[in-house]
C-alpha cells in the first residue's frame, strides 16, 4: 500500500497466497489497521522524517495502548470522577489482558480496535449526556474507524442499541436520547458500508437487526411522545400501549419473514458459538479449533486481570447503587462483556477494559471514603455546599424535637473519642491495604507481561534445570531454508496455522493461511493430511504441490505440533468430504486418541503421522526410554517402520521442530522428461552435423582470401 498507493491496496489480486484460487487482498481484509500505518508514515515524511514502514508496524500497538489509557481516562471521567478515572488508566496500562494485544511487534487489528471501542463508547456517553449532533456524529466518525479495524464492531452495534432500548424501558427517554442515537445510526450505518469486506452487511445481516429495530422503535416511540399532548391521558395511555407492541411486532415478523426468504442473512456460525459452546465444535470445526475462541478457565480470569477480578463486582455494585443514563451503558457492558468473556477466551481483550474501570471507581470510592479529613469545618462545608443526605440525617439526629441541642455527657464524649481513634487506625490499615494491593497487582503484571506476552512467536525459549535459557530458532531456521534453497514459485502446503509465516518469512506460495476465508480449500488440506500416502499423493499433485511442511515436537516436548491438532483436521475434513473422512476412524475401539501401538491403523499409517515420526523410531532421545519415545505424548509410537514413496525428507531442523519434505514427481513424467532430454539431444548432434557439413562444402568453393590483403587490393584498384 506504502509503495503502490490505497487503490491499488484495495485493488490487489494476490496469486502466491491460496494456490491455485488466489485471494482478493481488498475484499478479505479489514483495512484499517494497513491504512493507519500507512497514514502515520506518509505524515513523517511529509514532515521529512524518515521512519521506515516495518518500524512504524512495530511501534503501532504501545502507540496505541497510550491512546487507549487517554480513551479510557475520559470514559471513567465522565462515568464517575478524574481521580477513578486516573486510576482506571493506570489499570489499564500495565493489565495483561490488554499487554497482550499491545506490545511491540504485535501488529494485529486488536492492537488499534481497542482503542478504537473505548473511545467510540467514550463518545457515545459524550453524545447521551449532551443531547449533541456533534458528540453523536463524532462517535458514528470513531465507530467507522472500528469497522475498518476489527471484526468486534458488531459488539458496539449492538451494545448501543441495548443501551437505548432498556433506557426505554426504564422510562429514562429524552430528547438527547432521541437525537444521540438517531445520529449515531444513520451516519453509522452509511459510514460502515463504506468498507469492502463489510458492503452490505449492516442491512442485510442479523447481526445489524437489533439496531434497525431499535431505531424504528425509538422513531415510534418519539411520535407518540410528540402526540401526547393532543390527546388525553386515557386515550394516550391505551394509543401508546397498543402502537409501541405492534411496532415491535411488525419490526420482529418483518425480520423473520425477510430472513427466510433470503433478504437478510441469518446469524452467522460465529455467533451462534457465543451462545451455545458446544455448537461450532459440531458444525463449524475451523472456529472452535482455534485455541483464542476455546471457554475460558478460571486460571485465565486470574492470570489476566489478578486483583480486579475481586473489585469488579464492587465497582458493578456502587454504579448500580447511584445510577443514572450512562452508568446504564457501563452496567449493561459489564454483564454481557462477562458473559462473552466466559464463553470466548479471545474476548476477555473487550471484558479488560470494562474491569479496569469498574474497579477503578470501587479503588477510588473506598479511598475517598478514607481519605477524607472528617474535621467540622469539613463536614459543615461538605453539607452546605453538596447536600449530602446522609450528613443531613447525621446533623438533624443531634436535635430533638422542640428544636433543641442534646446536650452530650462526659460518657458519650469519651465513647465518641474512643471510636475516632478505632475509626482513624482503621483508615490508615485500610488504606495500606489497598496500597499494598495495588503493588501487589504492579508486580503480577510486570512479571506475566515478561514471560508471557513479551516473547516472540517465531523464536521459542525454554530453561534447563540449571536456570540456563535455551533458544529454539527451528522456525526462522526452516523458513530461511525455504528462501534459500527452494524454487522462488515453488508451492508449499502446510496447515493453515503457519501460512502467514511460510510467505512472510519463506516468501513462497502458499495453499492456506490465517485468512480462513475459504473453509472447503482448507478442507482438501485436511483431507490431504488425513488420508495414506498414496491419496494424499493424488490430491498434492491436482495442487501442485512441490513441498510439504509439518510441525513435530515430540523431540523436545512442544505441544503446539500438527499431532495436537490432527484432529481439528479431521474433523474439518469431514465436513466437507464425509464420505471419504470419519473421525471415529481415527481413535481405538475404547474412543481413545493413540499413537503408540494400541492406536487406530487408520491414524498409524496416514500421511501426517508418517512425516511427523519419519525416522523417530531409530532415535533414542535418552538412555531411560526406548528409541520412538514421544516427550510430547510420553509414549512409544506405534509405527517405527516408515517408508516413503511419494515424498523424501529434504529438511529438518536442528530440535525436529519443522520439518520439510519433497514432493517426487510420478514415475511416467520423470520417464517422459528423460525422453525428452533424449531426443534434445539427438536432435541437436544431428543438427550440428548437418551445419558442420555446411560449412565445409562453403569452404572448398570460396577462395581463401585474408580480409587485409582484400581491402588493400581493392583500394590499390580504386586508386588506378
Amino acid at each position: 500500500m506504502v509503495n503502490h498507493g490505497f487503490y491499488n491496496f484495495l485493488n490487489w489480486f494476490d496469486e502466491r497466497a491460496w494456490y491455485p484460487l488466489g485471494r482478493i487482498v481488498g475484499g478479505t481484509v479489514y483495512p484499517g489497521l494497513m491504512v493507519t500505518s500507512g497514514t502515520i508514515h506518509w505524515f513523517l515524511h511529509a514532515l521529512n522524517i524518515p521512519v521506515h514502514i516495518r518500524d512504524i508496524c512495530v511501534f503501532l500497538a504501545p502507540l496505541f495502548s497510550g491512546l487507549t489509557a487517554l480513551a479510557t481516562y475520559g470514559l471513567t471521567s465522565e462515568l464517575w470522577s478524574s481521580s477513578a478515572g486516573l486510576l482506571a488508566a493506570c489499570c489499564i496500562a500495565i493489565v495483561p489482558g490488554y499487554i497482550s494485544r499491545s506490545v511491540a511487534g504485535s501488529y494485529d487489528n486488536e492492537g488499534i480496535a481497542i482503542f478504537a471501542l473505548i473511545f467510540t463508547y467514550y463518545l457515545w456517553v459524550k453524545a447521551v449526556k449532551n443531547g449533541s449532533v456533534s458528540w453523536a456524529a463524532l462517535t458514528a466518525l470513531s465507530y467507522f474507524y472500528m469497522v475498518s479495524a476489527w471484526g468486534g464492531y458488531v459488539f458496539i452495534i449492538n451494545l448501543i442499541p441495548l443501551h437505548t432500548f432498556v433506557l426505554l424501558l426504564m422510562g429514562r427517554y429524552s430528547q438527547r436520547i432521541f437525537v444521540a442515537y438517531s445520529t449515531f445510526y444513520i451516519l453509522g450505518t452509511l459510514f460502515a458500508m463504506q468498507v469492502p469486506f463489510v458492503g452490505f452487511q449492516p442491512v442485510r445481516t442479523s447481526e445489524h437487526m437489533a439496531a434497525a429495530g431499535t431505531f424504528v422503535l425509538l422513531q415510534a416511540y418519539a411520535f407518540f411522545k410528540y402526540i401526547q399532548k393532543t390527546l388525553t391521558k386515557q386515550e394516550f395511555t391505551s394509543l401508546f400501549f397498543f402502537s409501541i407492541l405492534a411496532a415491535a411486532g411488525g419490526v420482529f415478523v418483518s425480520v423473520v419473514i425477510l430472513t427466510y426468504s433470503g433478504y437478510v442473512a441469518p446469524w452467522s456460525g460465529r455467533f451462534y458459538s457465543l451462545y451455545d459452546t458446544g455448537y461450532a465444535k459440531i458444525h463449524i470445526p475451523i472456529i472452535a479449533s482455534v485455541s483464542e475462541h476455546q471457554p475460558t478457565t478460571w486460571v485465565s480470569f486470574f492470570f489476566d486481570l489478578h486483583i480486579l477480578v475481586c473489585t469488579f463486582p464492587a465497582g458493578l455494585w456502587f454504579t448500580i447503587k447511584d445510577i443514572n443514563d450512562e452508568r446504564v451503558f457501563i452496567v449493561l457492558y459489564a454483564i454481557s462483556a462477562v458473559y462473552f468473556a466466559g464463553v470466548m477466551v479471545r474476548l476477555m481483550l473487550t471484558l479488560t477494559p470494562v474491569v479496569c474501570i469498574l474497579s477503578s471507581i470501587a479503588i477510588s470510592k473506598l479511598l475517598s471514603e478514607y481519605l477524607l479529613d472528617e474535621t467540622p469545618e469539613r463536614k459543615r462545608s461538605v453539607s452546605e455546599s453538596e447536600d449530602d443526605e446522609e450528613e443531613i440525617k447525621r446533623r438533624e439526629k443531634l436535635y430533638d424535637k422542640a428544636g433543641s441541642n442534646k446536650k452530650p455527657s462526659s460518657k458519650n464524649k469519651k465513647k465518641e473519642e474512643d471510636e475516632e481513634s478505632v475509626s482513624s487506625n482503621l483508615k490508615v490499615f485500610v488504606v495500606l491495604a489497598i496500597l499494598m494491593m495495588l503493588m501487589m497487582f504492579a508486580v503480577h503484571c510486570t512479571w506475566v507481561t515478561s514471560n508471557a506476552y513479551s516473547s516472540p512467536s517465531i523464536v521459542l525459549a525454554s530453561y534447563n534445570n540449571d536456570g540456563s535459557r535455551n533458544i529454539l530458532d527451528d522456525f526462522r531456521e526452516a523458513y530461511y531454508w525455504l528462501r534459500q534453497n527452494t524454487d522462488d514459485n515453488a508451492r508449499i502446503m502446510s496447515w493453515w496455522d503457519y501460512g502467514y509465516q511460510i510467505a512472510g518469512m519463506g516468501n513462497k506460495t502458499t495453499l492456506v493461511d490465517n485468512n480462513t476465508w475459504n473453509n472447503s480449500h482448507i478442507a482438501l488440506v485436511g483431507k490431504a493430511m488425513s488420508s495414506t500416502e498414496s491419496d494424499a499423493y493424488t490430491i498434492m499433485r491436482s495442487l501442485d504441490v512441490n513441498y510439504v511442511l509439518v510441525i513435530f515436537g515430540g523431540v523436545i516436548g512442544y505441544s503446539g505440533d500438527d499431532i495436537n491438532k490432527f484432529l481439528w483436521m479431521v474433523r474439518i475434513a469431514e465436513g466437507e468430504h464425509p464420505k471419504d473422512i470419519k473421525e471415529s476412524n481415527y481413535f481405538t475401539p475404547q474412543g481413545e486418541f493413540r499413537v503408540d501401538k494400541a492406536g487406530s491403523p487408520t491414524l498409524l499409517n496416514c500421511l501426517m503421522y508418517k512425516l511427523c515420526y519419519y525416522r523417530f523410531g531409530d532415535l533414542q532421545l535418552d538412555f531411560r526410554t526406548p528409541a520412538g519415545y514421544d516427550r510430547t505424548r510420553n509414549v512409544e509410537i506405534g509405527n517405527k517402520d516408515i517408508s516413503l514413496h511419494h515424498l523424501e525428507e529434504a529438511f529438518t531442523s536442528e530440535h525436529w521442530l519443522v520439518r520439510i519434505y519433497r514432493v517426487l514427481e510420478p514415475d511416467n513424467r520423470i520417464a517422459a522428461k528423460s525422453a525428452k532430454k533424449s531426443t534434445k539431444l539427438k536432435t541437436t548432434s544431428t543438427i550440428t552435423k548437418k551445419t558442420s557439413k555446411k560449412k565445409k562444402g562453403s569452404i572448398k568453393n570460396k577462395p581463401v582470401v585474408k580480409r587485409g590483403k582484400r581491402t588493400r587490393s581493392k583500394k590499390k584498384s580504386t586508386k588506378k
